[in-house]
């Protein structure tokens, strides 16, 4: 059954996207930092028990998983694709999780919704295809603070290209004098 799952490197050498022909989030996206946050989905439980794993990232047809450096991918890929094929068949695409960040837009002041909205239209899309995603922090006195989220949290390019063409596409679509920051891990 292996070949219904089709694995694709991303810009982070220490995440990989494995790709499936079922859908195994039906709407949004869905990250889990921890095995506390996935142990009511048992596919993402069951994937955090593989030795190395670091974050999970379920977005439609596809799970991007991120890996701690000192696991190598020869030994993790084969555990991650029996896990993946164990666990599909009863996953439940339609998992309902608090959707903090649903909540979080309809409370956004202005600006930063206008922002969350020019990253939607020209940012979010590449992000999720690489298996990662962006969320705006904070804005003020003309500084946006970004949390990354999925493969882009570990990714080397997040603080160079990624951060430099997030900056270019909001100084050009909503400020010019917008200057974007990386919130520090928490």
């Amino acid at each position: 059954m292996m070949s219904d799952i089709i694995i694709q490197p991303t810009p982070n050498p220490n995440a990989l996207k494995f790709i499936t022909t079922k859908t195994l989030k039906t709407e949004g996206k869905s990250s889990f930092k921890n095995p506390n946050q996935a142990k009511d989905i048992p596919l993402a439980a069951a994937l955090f028990d593989l030795r190395g794993v670091d974050q999970i990232h379920f977005f439609q047809n596809v799970v991007t998983l991120s890996k701690f450096t000192f696991e190598p991918w020869d030994s993790l890929e084969p555990a991650v694709m029996t896990c993946i094929e164990t666990f599909i068949e009863d996953h439940d695409p339609d998992f309902k999780e608090i959707d903090p960040e649903a909540e979080r837009r309809k409370h956004l002041p202005k600006e930063l919704a206008q922002i969350e909205s020019v990253i939607d239209k020209h940012i979010r899309a590449a992000l999720q295809a690489d298996g990662g995603d962006v969320q705006c922090v904070s804005y003020a006195d003309n500084i946006l603070i970004i949390k990354y989220q999925g493969a882009c949290g570990t990714c080397p390019s997040s603080t160079g290209g990624t951060l430099e063409g997030i900056r270019a596409i909001l100084k050009e679509n909503f400020n010019p004098n917008i200057e974007v920051y990386i919130a520090p891990e928490e």
